[in-house]
């Protein structure tokens, strides 16, 4: 469990403003203190006025005055999430959005109106200071961890890869990927069920972070083929540039996916998971609805749907609380118009 942060004390802002005078360095204060150096660091950058430098008095107003707010936003919510506010932002948090997409989503729809607005840290707040009962367990369980106290995340571990004929290393990748400034580039992956016996695909478009979920008849290479090429024939080939996949086994018929599909397929290294990192974040997502254990065999596609709609409908920070389906749709639409452009400029030279 990490440490637990508490704000420096009126005694504490007092000598670092003394230490401050005698240029001494964060990390040098930090000793005299017995804090971090982070603390420090946070202290100096949140509370130094902007033309006098660190000045005690000054840096207490300023933090007294966050309480105060952070209070204020609290009650913007109400105790029992019982406010307009409150009310939205639970309807929210069922629909599995984290505190800090509904903060951002907020901010984007009230830029101007701050009494429409909370941070994510107050969100967390909020929810934790809820008296102990069936209101605070409800809202805890929405949350993505479920942790009954706040903790840090735990790092995941990588999959093992498999031994795959003909392959192409990611090193051979198109640079352009790396930008996600084209898009078209997807990352995929299965997530597999209870023994193994079962299995949902799943794929990513590293632009818009826009999933497709695929209910696959098993775990081999066949059904891989064919729940891929399914999913991505239903794609406009203009959004279909590349596939980069792990070295499992089910991937062995890469080649006919590529030709199914117009798809070349690009492999990770072995044990590299951070090299499809859009995919991996987006299975701890749907995890969040298919546990581990879980017989995905049973899984029906309504059910599927859902979770898919569920993913592409929530506000994601990395694409500025736009959903991810907000920004494929307009991939869409403009690469369609550019073809009707193409078609209309080709006839028009025909003629």
């Amino acid at each position: 469990m990490g440490q637990e942060y508490s704000s420096l004390s009126l005694e504490e802002r007092t000598q670092l403003g003394l230490l401050v005078t005698q240029k001494l360095t964060q990390r040098q204060i930090a000793v005299q203190l017995g804090r971090s150096a982070s603390t420090i660091s946070r202290e100096l950058a949140r509370n130094r006025h902007p033309k006098r430098g660190y000045l005690v008095a000054t840096a207490q107003q300023q933090a007294a005055r966050r309480r105060v707010q952070a209070k204020a936003g609290v009650r913007k919510l109400g105790q029992q999430f019982d406010t307009p506010l409150g009310k939205w932002v639970r309807h929210e948090l069922e629909r599995a959005l984290s505190p800090e997409q509904i903060a951002g989503r907020l901010k984007l729809m009230n830029p101007e109106d701050t009494t429409q607005r909370v941070s994510h840290e107050t969100i967390y707040q909020a929810i934790y200071m809820v008296p102990r009962g069936e209101l605070r367990t409800e809202l805890i369980g929405e949350l993505r961890r479920s942790h009954t106290k706040r903790m840090p995340r735990a790092r995941g571990t990588s999959r093992k890869g498999g031994n795959i004929a003909n392959l192409v290393p990611l090193s051979e990748r198109p640079a352009e990927v790396d930008a996600r400034l084209v898009p078209g580039h997807w990352e995929g992956d299965f997530i597999k069920g209870a023994r193994n016996a079962s299995a949902i695909g799943t794929a990513v478009e590293r632009h818009s972070r826009f999933v497709l979920l695929t209910q696959m008849n098993g775990c081999t290479a066949t059904h891989a083929l064919d729940g891929f090429t399914r999913r991505f024939n239903g794609v406009i080939p203009e959004l279909r540039r590349s596939f980069t996949y792990d070295r499992g086994s089910e991937m062995a018929r890469h080649l006919e996916l590529t030709e199914a599909t117009g798809m070349p397929v690009f492999f990770c290294e072995p044990y590299s998971p951070w090299q499809r990192g859009s995919n991996e974040n987006m299975n701890g997502l749907v995890r969040q609805f298919l546990p581990k254990g879980t017989d995905l065999s049973t899984v029906t596609p309504q059910k599927l749907a859902y979770i898919e709609s569920m993913l592409n409908d929530r506000p994601r920070k990395i694409l500025g609380f736009r959903t991810p389906r907000e920004v494929y749709t307009e991939l869409v639409q403009t690469k369609l118009a550019q073809r009707q452009a193409l078609a209309a400029k080709t006839v028009a030279l025909q003629t």
